[in-house]
């Protein structure tokens, strides 16, 4: 049966610890972490996405995101206490639903990390063109600065961040963290120096029309499944579960404590762009909605910005940075623009990092080759599953365009995310016993919100997107009946189950190297 090959929580528990990676994170750490991988490009940069498809009921679609990734959090948690061990919702499922399944959800969770990774270098590659330009005076010539089909040749600064994130991550996993927290903090600063010089002065006229577009694909539903982007990297705190100290207690803090902090920043956020510069969608001269990031949109913003009127929130490339100059913080506007500039890398760095601990994992079951899941014998990391990844993402950054990227990722992770809440339930089910030191509250409840919430955001995708998620399951089926399924460990019957009480989750003692 393709279904049968369930690998038990106990070999799991067991693998991980004879196998395992230096647990050196705390709570402060992985919330920091969390915040990190969130807090980035969805703000920074599709607050204008969000603006041109719900106006001022953009608040509503964080909302509304942000509550899918909350219930999604709370079975995380679960899970993460429960399975304290890199691989997220890939193992989760590998405990619960079967090999399949679980290969799917990695195959997927490829898509949330290295697509997104590659999106976001290309984002911050287009802060650093601009940082450059206007505050040196040094202009970078196209042909290094965007992918061909943009007209230039190679993304060199996409390149270049790509492959020094790739070298931190190598390097240690705690000096990974310890620079990622220094990012957190300029971006919590920046976000919070916004909130405090907009969110006084806005106006409630600003707030009228609240739905514009309605709730639709073009209206509130349609911006929450665009800037749900906007809260991956959430998850990324569980694939940090076999690096923790203390997990069942760490993990669940910095999942609900990152995406806490991120929601209230968010909405305080969005409020102050709407109440200054309005989030009025940009449409066609006779009155027609238009898509964003369509040249029908770039066009008409052009003749906007020509006719001497103020450029639409909707319009503008850096968002944030073009509020606070419209209210008269010039300065302070060109310091957000270099904030966002310095802080994005933590962004690519946990999306890699995320990516990097699902391969080492697929490769220590089997499913991928062995040598990916080789740990340096000084840094503790699995280096070589690393630099693999970093090479993937500067190719893709260093060629392709950001595009629809975001949306494509989303795909890849809401059909993770409803993966977790399916395991969930089902482990609920068979392994009631087991101790479980976080409990989703109202599970019968929480989980199938989560999966229905997942399954709602998906459909309301651009269709594209949709169908970039059955492509790339396709390709992961061809991959896995071809090349992993005839050399699964858990199909070749090598499952290393132990009975010494330590290994399991509530009783595991640190791995000290």
């Amino acid at each position: 049966m393709i279904f049968g090959r369930v690998k038990p929580l106990d070999a799991i528990l067991a693998t991980a610890e004879k196998k395992g990676l230096h647990r050196s994170l705390g709570a402060f750490q992985l919330t920091m972490l969390g915040v990190g991988a969130v807090i980035g490009t969805g703000i920074f940069v599709l607050t204008a996405e969000a603006a041109q498809k719900a106006g001022p009921g953009m608040m509503i679609s964080f909302v509304i995101a942000g509550f899918v990734c909350a219930v999604a959090a709370l079975c995380y948690s679960e899970l993460a206490s429960m399975v304290p061990v890199a691989g997220s919702a890939y193992t989760y499922t590998y405990a619960v639903m079967g090999e399949l399944l679980a290969w799917m959800v990695g195959w997927a969770l490829i898509l949330e990390y290295a697509v997104g990774a590659s999106a976001v270098a290309v984002g911050w590659s287009g802060y650093f063109v601009g940082f450059m330009e206007h505050t040196f005076g040094i202009v970078i010539p196209n042909w290094i600065a965007v992918g061909p089909s943009q007209g230039g040749f190679i993304n060199l600064p996409a390149v270049v961040i790509s492959g020094l994130v790739t070298w931190l991550l190598i390097i240690g996993t705690t000096e990974s963290a310890r620079v990622n927290a220094i990012l957190v903090s300029i971006k919590v600063a920046a976000l919070t120096l916004f909130i405090v010089l907009t969110v006084p002065v806005l106006k409630s006229e600003q707030f009228t029309p609240f739905l514009p577009n309605g709730w639709g694909t073009i209206g509130v539903i349609g911006a929450a499944s665009s800037i749900f982007f906007a809260y991956v990297g959430f998850d990324a705190v569980s694939t940090a579960a076999e690096e923790t100290k203390n997990p069942q207690r760490n993990v669940p803090i910095g999942l609900i404590g990152s995406l806490l902090i991120c929601t209230v920043f968010y909405l305080l956020v969005s409020a102050g762009a709407i109440g200054t510069i309005g989030a009025e969608p940009v449409r066609g001269l006779a009155g027609e909605i238009l898509a964003p990031g369509s040249p029908q949109l770039a066009d008409r913003c052009a003749q906007i910005v020509a006719s001497g009127a103020t450029e639409p929130l909707a319009c503008s490339h850096e968002a944030l940075a073009h509020v606070l100059r419209y209210v008269g913080w010039t300065k302070i506007g060109n310091l957000m623009g270099l904030a966002a500039f310095i802080a994005l890398p933590s962004v690519v760095l946990m999306m890699m990092f995320g990516q990097t601990r699902v391969f080492f994992v697929m490769a220590r079951d089997g499913l991928l080759p062995a040598s990916l899941a080789s740990v340096h014998p000084k840094w503790h990391t699995p280096h070589v599953v690393t630099a693999f990844t970093g090479i993937v993402v500067t190719l893709a950054a260093a060629f392709l365009p950001v595009g629809q990227l975001a949306d494509y990722s989303n795909s890849g992770t809401l059909f993770a995310f409803a993966m977790v809440g399916v395991a969930v339930l089902v482990l609920r089910r068979t392994d009631p016993g087991r101790h479980r030191p976080f409990r989703t509250p109202l599970v019968w409840i929480v989980a199938p919100l989560a999966i229905a919430g997942c399954v709602a955001l998906y459909l309301f995708l651009p269709l594209l997107a949709q169908m970039v998620l059955f492509v790339w399951g396709g390709i992961g089926l061809l991959v896995y009946f071809g090349y992993s399924r005839s050399r699964s460990h858990v199909g070749r019957g090598i499952i290393e189950i132990d009975g010494d009480p330590n290994l399991q989750p509530e009783l595991a003692e640190p791995i000290d190297r």
